[in-house]
């Protein structure tokens, strides 16, 4: 063979990523899937609420979920300019259908217009929960309705007998600062009397920014074949319209700060800058940190990274602790002993609990944690440090095994990084479990849920395994991006010279 065989060629972002008839069929029937989905999308949101319709809502959600799927599978064979069009308007379309309604299946959304109100008045958000005297004068009757008898979905009563739509009125928030800031922006752009459409629209507008973030981070990899289809695994994912734009739930800021960390940055400062910012909108981006530190082994390069995260964390914090001292961890220790979190808890460790003795569930689990967070820093891919975030995340859901959908959230994001698809039943099983759960009372529904979501990222591995090793044996070349050179602002990564000899 000619040991001077041309470089291997740089794909083209005008080149179809199939050709002809089955191209453009592919094309049209994406096409009709997301309009479908986006009719399901509308039409669930409006079907009722989780207390009284949770059958309607898992039904909804099960029609959704099969369009999503099919529209993912047939988007691959589309040409990668119609792919990517496609991606752009179906997330806008997908996001638009869930504003058509309030929120139904989970109540955060209203703490979050109530936190951005207070920090409006110039009262720091950890300093007195909702129900609090000292912040009587910043009621209205949309939060806290009066005249009714507080029994509808969403509504409580407190001990005083104050009527409102926050949940747990009585303590004081638990989101971290960046989360609040997010709070307080929303509030000062949104007219007067504008209620929960604001913070729907913003959470739109955060998972359309998160797809076309996807959508770029594939361009910058050379890879932009599969950009489309791996920024659809977001952009069309039910879990996005549902949880990042119905319930408006501020963990999709989380999302976005950490694929533009993950994506965008080199390692270092910028990085570990970006991924502060996450962990200073909900806690659990900080498992992506050891996929970040993936084959770093520089003591120098790891603390730029480490103290660049901190220290973001830290200023986000400080205004609020000038204004509330230690009161800006609000509600969070409390909230961690309210959800099973605890040490002696072990209600979260469904999986765990099916093979171990409940007093040995929880240390099993953080050692099987420690462990997968040391493979991932000394194993893992520094070219594709999503890989090993989602690994750790994706493991720490299934041992942890909560029943609020929208925690997975962030595993979606990296999913759409990475595009293995098989940690998608995740987020599924957190669905399953939050609306299944009032329909099959006593049936062990987060072991079920969390153990088949397991068996599928198990099976998804096995199969994605099997054509590396039939090209292994029949000595064919890898996939020549596999060992792309870093990007960088300046620098777009240059595929390898095909191989020769």
């Amino acid at each position: 063979m000619n040991d001077t065989a041309p470089a291997h060629p740089r794909p083209s972002a005008d080149r179809p990523a199939a050709h002809g008839t089955t191209a453009r069929v592919a094309a049209v029937v994406t096409a009709v899937l997301l309009a479908a989905l986006t009719a399901v999308v509308a039409d669930t949101v409006r079907a009722g609420d989780d207390v009284h319709d949770a059958g309607r809502l898992l039904a909804g959600y099960a029609v959704a979920w099969a369009l999503f799927a099919a529209a993912a599978w047939t988007v691959r064979k589309a040409p990668t300019r119609a792919a990517t069009a496609l991606v752009l308007v179906g997330a806008a379309a997908v996001a638009a259908a869930a504003l058509a309604a309030p929120p139904r299946t989970s109540t955060d959304m209203y703490r979050y217009a109530w936190d951005g109100r207070v920090q409006a008045a110039g009262i720091s958000p950890y300093a007195h929960p909702p129900a609090a005297p000292q912040l009587a004068r910043l009621r209205d009757d949309w939060l806290f309705p009066a005249g009714t008898s507080c029994t509808g979905w969403g509504l409580t009563r407190t001990s005083e007998g104050l009527c409102t739509r926050i949940n747990r009125p009585t303590v004081p928030t638990i989101y971290p600062p960046v989360a609040e800031g997010w709070f307080a922006a929303v509030h000062l752009l949104s007219p007067s009397g504008s209620r929960h459409k604001p913070l729907q629209i913003g959470g739109a507008v955060l998972a359309f920014g998160t797809t076309t973030a996807l959508l770029a981070v594939g361009r910058r990899r050379g890879d932009p074949h599969r950009a489309p289809a791996r920024a659809a695994l977001w952009g069309w994912c039910p879990a996005v319209p549902f949880e990042a734009v119905g319930n408006a739930h501020v963990d999709t800021l989380g999302v976005l700060l950490t694929v533009l960390a993950l994506g965008t940055a080199t390692a270092g400062t910028r990085r570990g800058g970006l991924l502060g910012a996450a962990v200073a909108v909900k806690l659990l981006p900080v498992l992506a940190l050891p996929g970040v530190l993936s084959g770093q082994r520089g003591p120098a390069r790891i603390a730029r990274t480490v103290v660049a995260l901190l220290a973001v964390v830290a200023l986000s914090y400080l205004p609020y602790v000038v204004a509330s001292g230690a009161g800006v961890l609000g509600y969070l220790p409390g909230y961690l002993q309210e959800e099973g979190y605890q040490p002696g808890d072990v209600h979260r460790f469904a999986l765990l609990r099916l093979l171990l003795p409940d007093a040995a569930a929880e240390a099993a689990a953080v050692l099987l944690l420690v462990l997968t967070a040391g493979y991932v820093w000394w194993r893992g891919d520094p070219l594709r440090p999503w890989r090993g975030a989602l690994l750790l995340t994706g493991v720490a859901l299934l041992l942890m095994s909560p029943g609020y959908p929208w925690y997975a959230l962030l595993v979606v994001g990296l999913v759409a990084l990475d595009g293995r698809w098989e940690w998608l039943a995740v987020p599924l099983a957190g669905t399953v479990l939050y609306l299944g759960g009032r329909l099959l009372p006593g049936v062990p529904l987060q072991a079920w849920a969390y153990g088949t979501a397991a068996g599928c990222v198990v099976l998804g591995a096995v199969l994605r395994a099997l054509p590396a090793r039939h090209r292994h044996r029949k000595g064919r070349p890898p996939d020549p991006y596999r060992h792309a050179r870093p990007f960088s602002a300046s620098r777009a990564p240059v595929p390898p010279t095909r191989p020769s000899g």
